[in-house]
């Protein structure tokens, strides 16, 4: 399965936001993005959700929906990402269709063997650094903390490492052998920035050939 090395995660203060960034994001050379919106009903968000489909289907973008593995069945989107208190991903499955995708939300080197058992598609690990979007943060694992996990795992399932990265970060973190990362605040602040987090991905494919970036563009 084709995983994007760049995954971009909705940010906006309303629906109506969310999908003027992923527009942006998608004019922008995006090729993945993760709608992630919480306290939301389930009605609005299946509304915002077949309104973010419609966008990344003219611009041939992935699209992954966050948490609601029932929605991205509903509209046919590539997939699903689960947070660790989302429901199991054996289960979500059982509901999706075959091609569909399902990535899950890793802290820990246990958290990582947890959803390889579970036949996950691709794992985000995180965070790199403390970022002050969210609640109840578990500590940043650094450049050391990717590098110890990672090795230890020996996986050929992505590992997409997230939290906190700005473009300066990029060629460290993928030499830890992380095989993408997601970014968020950087984007939103400056959609421009996706050719360069491109570029350096580009650089970084052909001076090392890491076998996990066989299944990345």
């Amino acid at each position: 399965m084709i995983i994007p090395k760049l995954h971009y995660i909705s940010q906006g203060n309303s629906p109506k936001e969310h999908l003027e960034n992923i527009q942006k994001a998608c004019t922008s050379g995006i090729e993945l993005v993760q709608l992630r919106l919480k306290n939301i009903s389930e009605k609005k968000f299946l509304k915002l959700s077949t309104s973010a489909r419609e966008i990344t289907s003219h611009f041939q973008t992935r699209l992954i929906i966050n948490d609601h593995y029932k929605i991205a069945k509903a509209i046919k989107a590539d997939g699903v990402h689960l947070e660790k208190s989302d429901v199991c991903p054996t289960i979500a499955r059982k509901h999706l269709y075959t091609w569909q995708m399902i990535g899950g939300t890793a802290n820990t080197l246990q958290d990582c063997e947890i959803l390889l058992d579970k036949e996950v598609d691709y794992i985000t690990l995180g965070p790199y650094r403390v970022e002050i979007t969210k609640d109840n943060l578990n500590p940043p694992l650094g450049l050391n903390g990717y590098t110890a996990i990672i090795e230890n795992l020996k996986t050929e399932t992505p590992i997409i490492g997230a939290g906190g990265m700005t473009i300066k970060d990029v060629t460290d973190v993928l030499e830890t052998g992380v095989s993408g990362i997601t970014v968020s605040g950087e984007i939103t602040r400056n959609f421009d920035s996706i050719k360069i987090f491109n570029g350096c991905r580009v650089k970084k494919i052909r001076r090392k050939k890491y076998k996990r970036f066989r299944a990345l563009k």
